[in-house]
């Protein structure tokens, strides 16, 4: 059985604007798998990376003219991001009493920067990324789990339902292939090879605690390293998939994984499209792989292609729409587009 609800639509994580109460009630309202918004307009602390922050354990983060680095202590920065947080928090929790889906046995899922592209793109006190030392890099992961566990449950506690995690890794590729840039050019950071990239997630996944997604917007989705890891399922980009790239999402289905294909724009296209298109444009990925259409019913959900931040609130709310639509119906008739 699928750990998460498939034959849904969810978001991957940002929203457009300001207001986080807004942006729960669109997420809440408009997916039966919904997310806990991200808002990266508000600015330094509310991004990806600076949203880690607030979530890392006993590993204070700052910003320098550089960009985000670790600090010796609890930072401004730190604050506003744990700040940004608690109001998301309390926005989401309050839309989801709103909505009466407390003890409804629904799922809710929670984002956060991966580890490794956490590592690749904050520095060290010393101006390194720190990637480029093992022993900084293996205490972020085991930082970031612990941390994610305790938001996961806090979470839990505020809405009554169970909490499935996403990590976006956007660099992962980057840290396999030692591309990483470092730096000066004298100062190489070097790959990670895949089987310890592998274990690592899965000691992570160990703390987490909770079903963990895998989600790679990028052309380089690394299918070696989910073939070697237990994450629940993955997260792509539809228009990235390759011919290349059908034998990694082929394996991970067979072996009764999840994916959440990206299949909606992120900004407002023109024309729009129809659920039906969008339902049609998945069940086209499964006819490519060479598997049964009932796959899309058990193992897929559909998301928009990358997060939302984009967006006006307009098309975030229509984007999230369509997804849930085109996926109710392939839940009901997958054969029939």
């Amino acid at each position: 059985m699928s750990s998460i609800p498939v034959g849904t639509g969810t978001g991957v994580g940002s929203m457009p604007g300001l207001d986080p109460l807004r942006a729960a009630e669109i997420s809440v309202g408009e997916c039966e798998l919904a997310f806990l918004p991200e808002l990266p307009a508000r600015g330094l602390g509310a991004d990806m990376v600076g949203r880690a922050a607030a979530l890392l354990v006993d590993m204070p983060m700052d910003y320098a003219a550089s960009g985000y680095r670790l600090s010796a202590r609890q930072s401004v920065m730190g604050r506003r991001s744990r700040d940004f947080l608690s109001a998301d928090l309390d926005a989401f929790e309050e839309a989801w009493e709103r909505t009466g889906l407390r003890g409804t046995d629904r799922t809710v899922k929670v984002q956060a920067c991966g580890p490794f592209t956490l590592a690749a793109s904050v520095e060290l006190t010393n101006g390194h990324k720190i990637l480029h030392d093992r022993g900084a890099w293996t205490d972020l992961v085991e930082s970031l789990a612990e941390g994610l566990r305790v938001h996961a449950g806090q979470v839990e506690k505020r809405t009554g339902a169970t909490v499935v995690v996403q990590i976006d890794e956007p660099m992962i590729s980057r840290v396999i292939e030692g591309s990483v840039t470092p730096l000066t050019r004298f100062n190489i950071i070097n790959p990670i090879p895949e089987q310890v990239l592998a274990e690592q997630f899965d000691n992570f996944m160990t703390v987490v605690d909770r079903p963990v997604i895998l989600h790679d917007c990028s052309a380089n989705v690394p299918w070696n390293l989910l073939a070697r890891t237990r994450f629940t399922g993955v997260s792509v980009d539809l228009a990235q998939i390759r011919t290349a790239d059908l034998d990694g999402i082929g394996q991970l289905l067979d072996e009764g994984r999840d994916v959440i294909i990206g299949a909606i724009p992120g900004t407002a296209p023109d024309p729009l499209p129809a659920a039906e298109q969008v339902a049609a444009a998945c069940a086209e990925l499964t006819d490519r792989i060479g598997l049964p259409r009932t796959v899309l019913a058990e193992h897929v959900v559909i998301s928009p292609a990358c997060g939302l931040a984009r967006a006006d609130e307009e098309w975030a709310k229509t984007a999230l729409t369509l997804c849930s639509t085109a996926a109710q119906g392939l839940l009901a008739d997958p054969t029939a587009v």
